[in-house]
């Protein structure tokens, strides 16, 4: 449950996964996770220093190379499992090798925080997009240390509740808005500052997670760029009217 670090694209180019080249990140045995890191994950204040001894004592650190599997549903889930570094994704392994993609996370980021405390297997399964180091805390440890270190388990309680919230959003938006809406909140939940949208997913997987074809997904990019709304060069999508765009998703 801890991840920090480095380092979304409709591609109209070839898929930005066949090109791409694995980062430098820390190995496993890289030194601990540090206060940044946790709070990327956790929010809220400062950790105290207690917080943090507890938290560095108990985190494993685990590499996984592009490609790998993280986990597979309904394996046992023992730990919350996020990652530190890279990008991983969650969906669905296919019978020919194929992996559908549901949700994609970038470190820092929540694979699974919540399987854990149900003592369930993992709903879906998780991939490494590029090579990523995982944080996880093992459930059972943290259990026996939470009633000495209650403010941990309210900023624990805290992030699993924003998961959902996120979570629920997302799938009232699949359920209530049409492809433009959701193209068109989807590049607003990942604009930064500068109001651009780095892409580094496969079309194909863009498309699932809004639940449309990568034909219309290339469709609702043209039209969009014909309207003047966004501007795509190569990879980067700029968003040129925010405030149309979020007339669009209906904000």
């Amino acid at each position: 449950m801890v991840v920090s670090s480095p380092t979304v694209a409709v591609s109209v180019a070839p898929s930005p996964l066949r090109s791409m080249r694995a980062v430098a990140l820390p190995g496993p045995d890289a030194l601990r996770p540090e206060a940044d890191e946790w709070l990327a994950l956790l929010g809220g204040p400062p950790l105290l220093p207690s917080e943090l001894t507890l938290l560095g004592e108990l985190v494993r650190l685990r590499r996984v190379p592009a490609g790998g599997l993280i986990f597979g549903h309904d394996d046992p889930a023992r730990c919350l499992v996020a990652v530190r570094a890279g990008r991983a994704a969650l969906g669905w392994r296919g019978g020919d090798g194929g992996f559908q993609v549901e949700r994609p996370v970038h470190g820092p980021g929540w694979l699974d925080l919540a399987s854990c405390w149900l003592q369930t297997g993992h709903p879906m399964d998780a991939r490494a997009t590029t090579e990523v180091v995982l944080a996880e805390l093992p459930g059972d440890a943290l259990r026996q240390r939470l009633d000495v270190h209650p403010g941990l388990a309210e900023r624990l309680l805290v992030a699993l509740a924003r998961q959902v919230n996120s979570l629920t959003l997302a799938t009232h938006g699949l359920m209530r808005k049409d492809a433009p809406a959701r193209f068109a909140q989807w590049l607003l939940q990942r604009a930064d500052e500068a109001s651009v949208v780095r892409l580094t997913e496969r079309k194909r997987d863009v498309a699932s997670q809004l639940a449309i074809t990568p034909e219309t997904l290339s469709r609702l990019m043209r039209t969009l760029s014909e309207q003047g709304t966004i501007a795509v060069v190569g990879y980067t999508v700029s968003l040129l009217d925010r405030a149309a765009l979020e007339r669009v998703a209906g904000d």
